[in-house]
């Protein structure tokens, strides 16, 4: 492993669980930020207000994974906080390596699949351009724009992966559109009611957790050189429907975690839902290396090993 690695957003969920897999693998000195204090915590502080960033850069870290974002449904809601943290932020990341000296760290940008809009091809290939529906795919169009051209100007070696939705996502729901797919197999899984805002005829892009740090580690170490010009890429996954995940919930905890879920129409995430990616063939990151999950079936036995101790805690309520 590299020497020094800084990892930015480490107190969101994939911030810790990358942070637990570096640890495990013996990485060396991590730096961990976020804007909010957390267990483990090196470094506090808004990562868009000037001189923040470049206070992270002076420790000079081999590895930089910067994580931190705020999601879709906030950055559509909040337009002004959404290009402040997922851009200017990025954007001053990026100018704060620039500035320092004879420095030139692995830099790996978690990008999303929100970068593609409507209307979408069967299944969207690496020729695919980007033409984002929502303020926060936007964000991170432009995010992957600059990593492309800073890595290109030889100001750092970055790699922008594009994650799917990861799912089955543990703890309370975030303000993510996207929330609601992992609510619908995490809350039954415990014994809750889940609410579900679409049809089930909605299709979409998932990863599980312990699939999206593979991906990043690996892009972490991936040589660069193989990347070419083309330095972002559309991370493989699974293409299910929100009818295939409640069978696949069915398969692994019965009739009665399915019957917990409760239809709740809501026109302003379907909305958004319409303009979201579907299936992608990423044949690219694959001859890379990077691999998914098997199914929807695995991707909710990985939730129940890894955060429920491997097994389903069904209740007889729905409190």
């Amino acid at each position: 492993m590299v020497k020094k690695i800084l990892v930015i957003g480490a107190a969101g969920m994939i911030g810790r669980k990358l942070t637990a897999r570096l640890r495990k693998e013996g990485a060396g000195e991590l730096i961990l930020h976020d804007v909010v204090p957390f267990d483990g915590s090196s470094a506090v502080s808004d990562l868009s207000t000037p001189g923040e960033a470049e206070k992270l850069v002076a420790a000079r870290p081999d590895l930089i994974f910067h994580l931190a974002a705020i999601v879709s449904g906030e950055a559509e809601a909040d337009f002004e906080k959404g290009y402040r943290i997922n851009l200017d932020g990025t954007r001053l990341l990026f100018e704060a390596i620039r500035k320092q000296q004879n420095y030139h760290p692995r830099v790996v940008f978690t990008s999303s699949i929100a970068v593609f809009g409507a209307p979408f091809p069967p299944a969207i290939g690496d020729e695919f351009l980007n033409a984002p529906l929502t303020s926060y795919g936007t964000q991170k169009a432009i995010g992957e724009l600059l990593l492309s051209d800073y890595s290109r100007r030889g100001l750092f070696d970055g790699i922008g992966i594009r994650l799917p939705t990861i799912c089955v996502r543990p703890g309370k729901p975030n303000k993510a559109a996207s929330g609601f797919f992992s609510g619908i197999i995490r809350e039954p899984l415990a014994g809750q009611e889940a609410l579900l805002p679409v049809p089930e005829t909605v299709r979409h892009w998932f990863a599980s957790p312990r699939a999206a740090i593979d991906f990043l580690m690996h892009a972490a170490s991936l040589d660069s050189a193989r990347l070419g010009t083309r330095r972002n890429l559309s991370m493989p996954g699974i293409s299910a429907t929100v009818g295939e995940q409640i069978e696949a919930l069915r398969k692994v905890a019965g009739d009665k975690a399915a019957r917990l879920i409760r239809r709740a129409p809501d026109p302003t995430i379907m909305r958004i839902v319409e303009g979201w990616p579907q299936n992608f063939d990423a044949r690219r990151a694959l001859a890379l290396g990077f691999r998914a999950d098997a199914s929807f079936e695995e991707i909710i036995r990985i939730h129940v090993a890894d955060e429920l101790q491997g097994t389903p805690q069904p209740r007889t309520n729905s409190a």
